[in-house]
This record gives C-alpha cells, structure tokens and sequence, in this order.
C-alpha cells in the first residue's frame, strides 16, 4: 500500500503555473488521507478565481495515480481556512526571494 509520505512526495512535483514552486511548498494541501487503493487530499487555492484549478486538479490526480497500487484520487476543495502567504513553507519563500517575489 502506497504511504502518505509517498504522496506528499508525488504533489511536490506538481507546480502552480504562477509560481516556480509546488503546490506543497506554496501550502495548498492541507491533508492527505490513504485509504487502500484511494488517496484523498484535501486542499485550498490561492484564490477562488483561479483560473488553473483544473488543470492543477488534474496534475495531482496524474502524479499520485503513478504510485504503485493507487487506483482512485479524490481531491476535496475548501476556503475554510483560507489561504494566506502564512502557509507558504520556508522552502518556498526561499525559492520565491530568489524570483525576486515578497512575501
């Protein structure tokens, strides 16, 4: 069975188109929870309007599906809590100061 670990590992791999960074480092992912062969996240956007939630949607399902015996992924979008730059890791504000981005 496929660890959460495992899965925190794949969603780093996914970027937000905006930012040179991941989902994870940008503090998007609020839980993972692996239940057999289905893996569900919970999860948040820097803003309601954003217009790459689906494609973003899509490159989570597509990473975590690649984990061995992971057969469904369910992805759970909430405001609550909302998202602020407070949730942004130390790794991300790193690479962010580096792009020359405040935060």
């Amino acid at each position: 069975m496929v660890t959460e670990e495992q899965v925190w590992q794949a969603l780093q791999e996914v970027t937000d188109p905006e930012y040179p960074l991941s989902i994870v480092d940008l503090g998007m992912i609020y839980d993972v929870d692996v239940q057999a062969e289905q893996v569900n996240i919970t999860m948040t956007f820097t803003a309601i309007g954003c217009p790459a939630i689906e494609m973003i949607i899509s490159d989570m399902k597509e990473a975590v599906l690649k984990l061995p015996d992971v057969k469904k992924v369910d992805v759970e979008i909430v405001w609550s809590p909302p998202w602020t730059k407070d949730k942004i890791t130390s790794k991300g504000r790193e690479i962010l100061q580096y792009y020359g981005v405040g935060v």
